[in-house]
């Protein structure tokens, strides 16, 4: 399981993803721009589509857990 957490930026600080495990230790932390080369850097890329659906659609501050 994997918890996925969408931070909004400022106007100098941008959107960032973190991506933690089931104990919430923090396994990929990335820019929300650049969401797709994150998830290939920190070898989440069998999750991907999900990942990267589900980013489109949560709110910002709001922790979703993901089933993988």
């Amino acid at each position: 399981m994997l918890y996925i957490l969408k931070i909004k930026g400022t106007k100098i600080i941008p959107d960032f993803v973190q991506i933690r495990d089931e104990n919430m230790t923090l396994i990929a932390y990335f820019r929300l721009s650049q969401a797709e080369n994150g998830l290939k850097k920190n070898n989440l890329k069998n999750n991907s589509e999900k990942i990267l659906n589900l980013l489109e659609t949560i709110p910002f501050g709001k922790v979703f857990k993901l089933k993988e």
